[in-house]
């Protein structure tokens, strides 16, 4: 038995989650996700209330501070279950599992996420966000807790008949009928989908709410690619543009918040996750080598800046998220009053300001919950920097230089304010996005920082959760390191080893990235059915062994690991992987096909797949120096069907990984391409440019 640290506190006081310390001062009974809970229910008869949240959630902290912090509303739980937290981001498993059944049952899945269970795990009941008291024809904590409680003691069959039904439905949804492969059909229905939901005055798909959905763009950028499709390339460039305009990005102090509340991009919920800015440096990444448009640049370098100011650990690794709230309110220490800005700036500089990013004296949004107007402002654009500088008889670049002036004094003005929580937990397969992510545009840019920054993440990743069996962990915090890797965390991990190999050719990060993946494919694939479980064969079972294939806020595990297969297939001549990931798309393409907008993801593969693939070795000592002619341009340009090898003759470790190199030489002995299509191979050449005339 774990005792409470002091009288006033509960056991989630021992936890290292930062959501699980917020409620360690709860008047509610709170225990973590363990065994000691589910014995306390069995032995007293009690259901069981798992709350799943995270740190940066503004709506769990609405219930928390109505709720769980509310003496007679713990009274009611504490008397009627035995009360768990979890922390989403540290128990993708649970969360996953319970948000299915939250869905299957209401429809609708969101968090703060609220599932009832009888003692051995099975729910019963599911809500997301529950208020005190009842409202809207929603029950509140007060009437829902003693309805429970009643249907626990005189109706207890019905809960039993409840929980088989539930069960039951949750396993066949997990089960995928096999299909034919895909092919391109899917990724022309895909775009006309797109092209239906896009909205031709904001960029973005839908209306409100609107989410960035980098993967979703990423696959346009292929598709227009591909089809040299100016529609395509189109609604991500004005996507990117009006994202990069809108309040959704921080235009103080850079990275994106979570999502727009509006179709114009304006009012966001403020939290910033380490995903997104993973997800949307890599698209404005990608969108600046299809379109060399300045300002994908300049954003993908303002995430990068803010990464490397706010979420960066010491030793590498990058944090989780920044909340919404701080002094309990939503986005008070982003927002900006004129008379703010008049007091901080010089009069010229204060009226450039309030012109430029569309300040008012009233406000210039509407409050969600009054609706009124507040007499804050959220800073963003409505005219891009050329029209504005046109506008003033300026040039572009000198309008440009004054504002990134101004905003850097309004970044020094705001750190006085009360910040936002910073949730330093380090996740593993989070810190695989970013990595991937700086890899690309570390690459693409030219830029050394970003590599190296990279490579340290990986280290901290190499260090600190791989363990001596060469299995991930997936968290870190102040020193803990807890819990086995879920599918994510190896997918998206050796996506970052492979973009790092891509971009540096430094063999050790391939040789990684194979070894992740063999453990990886050993713990986590289905060898009867194929595609890849999110947990591994020794992980608790909850209702059943999940497979993840939709791509939500981030590309799912299954997305990302079918492109690895690939890649890695494509680079060692395993024809295996491949294999391997034409299973998974025959095992998933049943769902893929009924709603092919909701796997951007997983289209990329189908992209991949469709031919049009080229391996590319270019073969010379890494030391030499016109070994760069070769390199700098494959780094520049848009090859989503490419990979690229090099080949250094004095190098044994990739001559191990990758055999069929003992046939690329160096023709007279000069640094030399090799361009192979669909498994047949160009003449060498010794030019630069006749290795992208061949690739082009």
């Amino acid at each position: 038995m774990t005792d409470s640290p002091d009288h006033n506190q509960n056991r989630l006081a021992n936890e290292s989650s930062p959501y699980l310390l917020q409620h360690a001062d709860n008047p509610v009974d709170w225990y973590p996700w363990g065994e000691e809970a589910f014995e306390k229910a069995k032995k007293e008869d009690k259901p069981v209330l798992v709350s799943i949240g995270y740190a940066t959630c503004h709506w769990c902290h609405v219930m928390a501070h109505e709720s769980f912090e509310d003496e007679q509303v713990a009274e009611l739980m504490n008397r009627a279950f035995v009360n768990i937290k979890v922390d989403r981001e540290e128990r993708p498993d649970i969360d996953n599992t319970y948000m299915l059944v939250c869905q299957m049952l209401t429809g609708s899945g969101g968090w703060p996420l609220n599932v009832f269970l009888t003692p051995d795990k099975k729910p019963f009941y599911a809500a997301t966000y529950i208020p005190k008291v009842g409202r809207q024809g929603r029950p509140g904590m007060r009437e829902l807790i003693p309805w429970l409680s009643k249907l626990w003691q005189n109706d207890r069959k019905k809960i039993i008949n409840s929980t088989d039904e539930i069960v039951n439905a949750f396993q066949k949804s997990n089960v995928f009928t096999r299909a034919d492969r895909l092919d391109s059909d899917i990724l022309d229905e895909a775009y006309h989908q797109y092209e239906k939901q896009f909205d031709e005055q904001f960029g973005g798909f839908g209306s409100s709410p609107k989410f960035p959905s980098s993967h979703n763009l990423m696959f346009l950028l292929r598709y227009a690619d591909r089809h040299k499709d100016l529609k395509a390339l189109d609604m991500v460039e004005k996507t990117l543009t009006r994202m990069r305009m809108g309040g959704v990005f921080d235009q103080v102090g850079g990275g994106f918040h979570r999502y727009s509340t509006d179709q114009q991009w304006l009012v966001p919920h403020f939290e910033k996750m380490l995903y997104d800015q993973a997800m949307l440096l890599m698209a404005y990444t990608e969108g600046w080598q299809c379109t060399n448009n300045d300002l994908f640049k300049q954003t993908a370098d303002e995430i990068c800046s803010y990464l490397m100011r706010k979420m960066q650990d010491e030793k590498g690794g990058f944090y989780s998220a920044e909340d919404a709230d701080s002094e309990g309110e939503e986005g008070k220490f982003y927002v900006w009053s004129t008379e703010e800005i008049r007091e901080i700036l010089p009069l010229a500089e204060a009226e450039l300001f309030i012109e430029a990013y569309n300040l008012t004296d009233e406000g210039n949004y509407h409050d969600e919950a009054t609706g009124r107007k507040t007499g804050k402002n959220i800073p963003h654009l409505q005219k891009p920097f050329e029209e504005l500088a046109q506008e003033r008889d300026m040039e572009s670049e000198k309008l440009r230089s004054a504002l990134t002036s101004i905003r850097a004094k309004l970044l020094k003005e705001r750190k006085k304010r009360v910040h936002p929580l910073l949730d330093d937990k380090i996740l593993t397969d989070w810190n695989g996005l970013i990595i991937a992510a700086l890899a690309k545009a570390g690459s693409a840019f030219e830029n050394e920082n970003y590599l190296t920054q990279a490579e340290r993440s990986w280290k901290f990743i190499h260090n600190k959760m791989v363990t001596d069996a060469g299995t991930l962990k997936h968290r870190y915090r102040d020193g803990d390191v807890a819990i086995d890797g879920h599918a994510d965390d190896y997918a998206f991990v050796i996506w970052g080893l492979l973009e790092l190999y891509e971009a540096t050719f430094k063999t050790e990060y391939l040789q990684q990235a194979i070894s992740l993946n063999e453990q990886f494919v050993d713990q986590f694939w289905d060898n009867e059915n194929g595609g890849f479980y999110f947990t591994d064969e020794s992980a608790e079972e909850l209702l059943g062994r999940k497979k993840e294939i939709y791509d939500g806020a981030m590309p799912s595990g299954n997305s990302i690991a079918m492109m690895n297969l690939l890649r890695l297939g494509r680079m060692t001549a395993n024809t295996e992987w491949e294999q391997m990931a034409d299973e998974s798309l025959k095992l998933f393409a049943n769902s893929i096909e009924k709603a092919p907008t909701s796997f951007g993801a997983a289209l990329q593969s189908v992209d991949f797949v469709e031919g049009d693939t080229r391996e590319i070795v270019i073969t010379g000592s890494q030391n030499d120096s016109t070994i760069n002619q070769f390199i700098r341009p494959l780094h520049d340009r848009f090859l989503p069907r490419s990979v690229i090898i090099l080949h250094d003759p004095r190098d044994n470790k990739i001559g191990d990984l990758v055999p069929y190199l003992s046939d690329f030489g160096m023709k007279d002995d000069k640094p030399t391409a090799y361009v192979c299509q669909n498994y047949a191979c160009e003449l060498p050449t010794n030019d630069p440019d006749k290795m992208l005339e061949l690739i082009e």
